[in-house]
């Protein structure tokens, strides 16, 4: 891993820092309880006995006050976890990386490339963001992620959790961090029987959590540690309370509530779609158009639907019916008919032919894969 340039921001290990706000030293301020610096230890500990060996974990260096990584792997991977699961994200890492190994390649990125680069990891808003936060650090903070929280919740996508995630992973700050996990721990601890969502509620649990990174003796693993067990120990159904390294101090277990802790989300309801696609094939090549800006998926490339066309008379036939698949798009459920198709008339010009290969490299949702796959099993490729 690159050992990031930047020096560590000259407040870390450096007097007390409470919630995110910096402390000098001969400022009376109020510390942590000693229940908070007992949780704390034991979190740690727990930690590293037991964290999971994730890429963008791995230490690149180490400074006085923590541990230290390079703030640009950390500030990519927080972004592609966001609504993503571990497992999704592991090769989704390693291959923007390999295309985007700095901060200033990113930025001298074309946006379709960055687009290509996060094809089938989703939601694809957090790697416009990600692009245009990297051009705007290559402009205003010479090509270094800034190491003051102001300055990150500047940038596009940064919100609290991310900003406290890279300070404390990065540099070690004692900043706070409360995502989904993170604040079904702190609402089982507590024994908080109220939607986390709640303003009063999440104001509170940033409270919870401030105290106990103020406790901290690493900050970053204090995170990371109530991040790992709201993942792996204090799941949602079933938590595996015998594991948990604070279970003696949990309010939720102590109840026999922590099933209950916190109150189910209620969830949207589904949208079933039908949708016909044309695999229209000419030698060796597929037809594919860009989406236009709609809010969903926009710019990127896809099969066309069955029936569409230009206004020249052109229209796509079937020819043959391939298969299906099944596509979810948050709460959008597409049911997918992959058809054979035929064009008649001209190419509408915004549409384009592509091998296969030059597919792979153009960004797409992870529908065009399945398609792909249906169109190839049925050719015997």
């Amino acid at each position: 891993m690159a050992i990031d340039p930047q020096r560590a921001p000259p407040d870390v290990g450096h007097g007390l820092i409470i919630i995110g706000r910096v402390h000098p030293p001969g400022i009376p301020v109020r510390r942590a309880p000693p229940s908070d610096g007992r949780r704390a230890a034991a979190l740690e500990s727990w930690f590293r006995r037991h964290r999971r060996d994730l890429p963008w974990r791995r230490v690149a260096a180490s400074l006085p006050g923590g541990r230290r990584r390079d703030p640009y792997r950390v500030w990519v991977a927080e972004i592609m976890l966001q609504q993503t699961t571990v497992k999704a994200v592991v090769p989704y890492y390693a291959r923007f990386l390999a295309a985007f190994p700095t901060l200033e390649a990113l930025a001298r990125a074309r946006p379709a490339a960055v687009l290509a680069a996060w094809s089938g990891l989703g939601y694809y808003r957090r790697a416009r963001h990600l692009h245009e936060a990297a051009r705007l650090v290559a402009r205003r903070h010479g090509g270094r992620l800034p190491a003051g929280r102001e300055a990150l919740l500047a940038l596009p996508g940064i919100g609290r959790y991310t900003a406290g995630a890279i300070l404390s992973l990065a540099w070690g700050a004692r900043e706070p961090v409360v995502d989904g996990n993170v604040a079904r721990v702190l609402c089982r601890l507590k024994g908080e029987r109220r939607d986390p969502r709640r303003r009063e509620v999440e104001a509170r649990l940033w409270r919870v959590a401030g105290g106990l990174v103020a406790a901290a003796t690493h900050p970053g693993d204090l995170n990371e540690a109530l991040m790992e067990l709201g993942a792996t120990i204090c799941t949602p159904v079933s938590p595996a309370c015998p594991r948990c390294p604070v279970r003696r101090d949990c309010r939720a277990r102590v109840a026999g509530v922590q099933e209950r802790i916190p109150p189910p989300r209620a969830r949207r309801p589904g949208v079933r779609l039908l949708k016909n696609v044309a695999v229209v094939e000419r030698n060796g090549r597929l037809l594919v158009r860009r989406r236009p800006a709609t809010g969903l998926l926009d710019g990127l490339w896809e099969f066309p639907d069955l029936g569409e066309g230009n206004d020249d008379g052109g229209r796509l036939e079937a020819v043959e019916r391939l298969g299906a698949v099944k596509h979810l798009v948050t709460f959008r459920q597409f049911e997918v008919t992959v058809h054979r198709a035929r064009l008649t008339g001209a190419v509408p010009k915004t549409w384009r032919w592509v091998t296969p290969a030059a597919l792979g490299r153009l960004p797409t949702s992870s529908l065009v894969g399945k398609v792909l796959a249906t169109w190839s099993g049925r050719r015997g490729v």
